[in-house]
């Protein structure tokens, strides 16, 4: 008897749950919400545009609580109890400092990839509010990053002054989150110039100029001026509401988020109902399913070489743009923060392959061994079993591994989950998914090293570069490797108790 006929392995029967395989992500971009993440609003925007003021009038607090070191993340929580902590990669725990203190906290070796503040605000009972570094700082490296957190969050706040315009990489960003199903809100504060800077090139006026004629709002012909301005360029954004902040006065932007968050809590709600089809039951094995473990062993095999190529060449792309800026822009003191933000794009553009090729394969080697697509509450039973048995093949250091690059070009690592946790600059809920997250920073070391005064030689800085990114390499290369040898033995594991016994065991 010949195994039944197989149907797209990469669509899922039903709608819940995380997206199911589609392209291999290459570059990170605005993905599909996980029903399971907690929406949020994260706000954006150029520098001197009063980002800090409009959340400080949102939570009606002081915007000094708001300070943070430059680069990091601003994550705003609800609490009873009110808390502040840093979250620097290389340290198992975050360090906690009074968060009544408008300074950022005790001296670090390097800047916390972000800084979570706990306030008994009712406001943050209805999400958390994201503040991120000034979108001209980000480049493209922390764009990527912006857009991947966007798509978890659902929601963009993006705060502009008028006296301002939308720059090219701003409008890139803006177009990219466009294409996706994010919500964008606009606001708009009077600026140094005041409400009567109007960007140019639009075809906003102030009035007939007639004695007489009717007043005219500058308010409101600056925002119409901006809108039309900016649908020119991104006419995906026309459903984007904007706000005008007149004297500090948030109150039409927080119903409007209020709003939002209700309708974003029910619909991730309705997509994760609490049982799923096939959490449950019995799941037969097909009487003749083939050689499904021998097409696993190459597809594993398959799987880890194309990432770690895919990785060797983004880091070699890396080492050209790190070389262009020592030489043509940063130089040696900026070195650090640069290949920090290019490092945490990497991890998250790793973990999204990695996550990508893990589903293919149990998508494929557990259909062909039932003859049906699975369901999503299968595909979770079968992760689950996973997971547990990754922990009888795993050998030497623990899946669960940050890795810091060093002062001296090498790699050392950090294990646990609260190690990796230090490293995201948006948090993340409870992982669902069967391998670890990729995590690489710089360590405080490496950072005090090219920010001391006499460590400014480009020829040493490149060849310090050289030297580091190849040791990430090949980290990262035995990282591939050793997970995905883990989930073939444990997932090979897994089927084959089910072969055995005719159903799924889990």
């Amino acid at each position: 008897m010949m195994p039944g006929p197989l149907y797209d392995l990469g669509t899922s029967d039903d709608s819940t749950g995380p997206p199911r395989p589609g392209p291999f992500p290459d570059r990170l971009g605005v993905t599909v919400d996980d029903p399971r993440e907690p929406h949020a609003v994260i706000a954006a925007g150029p520098a001197g545009a009063g980002r800090a003021g409009v959340l400080a009038a949102l939570l009606e607090l002081d915007a000094a609580m708001l300070a943070v070191p430059a680069g990091s993340w601003l994550v705003v929580r609800h609490s009873v109890e009110s808390t502040r902590a840093a979250y620097v990669p290389g340290y198992r725990l975050p360090h906690s400092y009074r968060p009544e203190l408008p300074a950022v906290g005790p001296a670090l070796a390097r800047p916390p990839r972000r800084v979570e503040l706990s306030l008994a605000q009712q406001l943050l009972k209805r999400f958390p509010l994201v503040d991120t570094p000034d979108t001209g700082s980000l480049g493209p490296a922390g764009t990527g990053v912006l857009l991947d957190a966007l798509g978890r969050a659902g929601a963009l706040l993006f705060v502009i002054a008028a006296d301002q315009s939308f720059s090219a990489p701003e409008l890139n960003l803006l177009a990219e989150v466009a294409r996706a199903p994010v919500r964008v809100f606009f606001a708009v504060t009077p600026g140094a110039g005041g409400w009567a800077a109007v960007p140019e090139g639009t075809a906003a006026t102030q009035g007939s100029g007639e004695p007489g004629g009717p007043a005219v709002d500058p308010v409101a012909v600056t925002v119409e001026a901006y809108r039309a301005a900016l649908l020119a360029a991104v006419p995906g954004l026309a459903d984007a509401r904007w706000f005008p902040i007149l004297d500090g006065r948030v109150a039409d932007l927080t119903r409007a988020l209020v709003a939002w968050a209700s309708e974003e809590e029910l619909r991730r709600s309705s997509l994760d109902p609490p049982e799923v089809p096939g959490a449950y039951g019995r799941v037969p094995v097909l009487a003749e399913p083939g050689e499904w473990s021998e097409r696993l062993d190459r597809q594993t095999r398959s799987a880890a070489r194309r990432i770690r190529q895919h990785l060797a060449l983004e880091l070699a792309n890396l080492h050209l743009r790190l070389v262009q800026e020592i030489l043509f822009g940063v130089g040696c003191a900026g070195l650090p923060q640069l290949l920090d933000r290019e490092l945490e794009a990497l991890s998250l553009l790793a973990t999204a392959q990695c996550d990508h090729a893990v589903r293919e394969l149990v998508d494929d080697a557990a259909g062909r061994l039932f003859g049906v697509p699975l369901a999503e509450g299968v595909r979770r039973r079968i992760n689950q079993a996973i997971r547990w048995g990754m922990t009888d093949h795993t050998t030497g250091q623990e899946l669960e591994r940050a890795m810091l690059v060093t002062s001296g070009a090498g790699v050392t690592g950090l294990t646990g989950a609260a190690a990796i946790d230090a490293l995201s600059a948006y948090p993340a809920p409870a992982r669902t998914e069967v391998l670890p997250p990729v995590a690489v920073a710089l360590s405080g070391g490496c950072w005090q090293h090219w920010r001391t005064p006499g460590n400014d030689d480009p020829n040493d800085a490149r060849a310090w570069a050289q030297r580091a990114l190849r040791e990430i390499e090949l980290e990262l290369s035995r990282e591939v490797s050793r997970r995905f040898e883990v989930l073939r033995l444990s997932l090979g594991t897994v089927l084959s108790d089910a072969a055995e016994h005719g159903n799924l065991l889990a």
